[in-house]
């Protein structure tokens, strides 16, 4: 079967397409005929080099992808009937693992990483929910907010400051989402009625909204120190890249690392039951045939996409 990986870490020339042998699952595991697999920054440093020590007892290729969507072909003993073969789904996967990541016609997976896609959508835009969906409600969780407190929200017009932009509007909070002026109307899409212009100077925009400062803050355009100075005394930040500064008067910085949720099989159902509900909104910029993965990874460094990128492995 077809993967598409490295076998060095570098830059998007290195992926290639390889033959690998089909996977077969074992106790407590599924296998997917994958049909899409979104492409997120995630991969990008995979793919350049970011997990290389954890993955010095692995043989390449070396495969990235978090988000698959396609059809479960083989199921492995000792699973439950909450699957069957035949069933559209979903998953979350980690490229760190022996298997590999989601960029290959088959992958095999635990069970509990494997949920129903969502009714009527096709896969190409399944492929796009659940890591950056997870990584959102981890974030939201991690806060702790009540209704009516303030959430502000940077990188808001990205896959994971939009879910968490929904997401927030959905539990009652008041959202604060920063705009370039071309993604302003994109981010009111999504629910945010107070936006602030996206730059090095959020912080001031958000203060000039709120002058106490905000209960919380989900940077999603890492941006680390310069959107402290958004926050009350005492509020949380919401950090996806491992942020280590020190931002004082006694808030506290919250590391999201989605690969905890990767076998929450009820967090991720109830973000497919959101996008069927309408809450979250699945967006895709482009797919592209798998072979052409250094260009959707070419696109997606070279910034300005809105929506995610997707191989298709069909």
């Amino acid at each position: 079967m077809r993967a598409v990986g490295v076998a060095e870490f570098g830059g998007p020339e290195r992926l290639e397409v390889f033959e690998v042998p089909q996977p077969e699952p074992g106790p407590g595991q599924v296998r997917i005929r994958v049909h899409a697999a979104a492409v997120s920054p995630t991969d990008t440093l995979f793919r350049a080099g970011a997990q290389a020590d954890r993955m010095r007892r692995t043989e390449p290729p070396f495969v990235p992808g978090m988000d698959a969507a396609g059809v479960i072909d083989a199921i492995g003993p000792d699973n439950d009937d909450r699957l069957a073969v035949g069933d559209r789904v979903v998953a979350m996967v980690l490229p760190t693992s022996r298997a590999g990541g989601a960029y290959a016609e088959q992958i095999v997976l635990p069970a509990a990483c494997v949920v129903r896609a969502p009714a009527g959508v096709d896969l190409a835009a399944a492929s796009t929910l659940i890591m950056n969906a997870a990584t959102a409600r981890l974030t939201l969780d991690a806060l702790a907010l009540a209704p009516g407190q303030v959430l502000a929200v940077t990188g808001a017009a990205g896959a994971y400051g939009a879910y968490v932009v929904q997401l927030a509007i959905a539990e009652g909070l008041r959202v604060i989402a920063d705009a370039a002026p071309k993604d302003e109307a994109l981010v009111r899409s999504l629910g945010a009625t107070e936006i602030v212009a996206r730059g090095d100077d959020v912080a001031a925009g958000i203060r000039a909204l709120v002058p106490q400062g905000v209960d919380g803050l989900a940077d999603g355009s890492i941006q680390g120190a310069l959107v402290v100075p958004a926050l009350a005394d005492g509020g949380g930040m919401a950090v996806v890249r491992g942020w280590n500064g020190e931002p004082g008067r006694g808030i506290t910085v919250h590391p999201i690392l989605v690969s905890t949720a990767a076998k929450d099989t009820a967090m991720l159902t109830r973000l497919v039951e959101q996008v069927e509900d309408g809450t979250l909104t699945l967006r895709v910029a482009d797919v592209l045939p798998a072979d052409q993965a250094a260009e959707a990874h070419r696109r997606l460094e070279a910034g300005g996409v809105r929506g995610r990128l997707v191989l298709d492995f069909t």
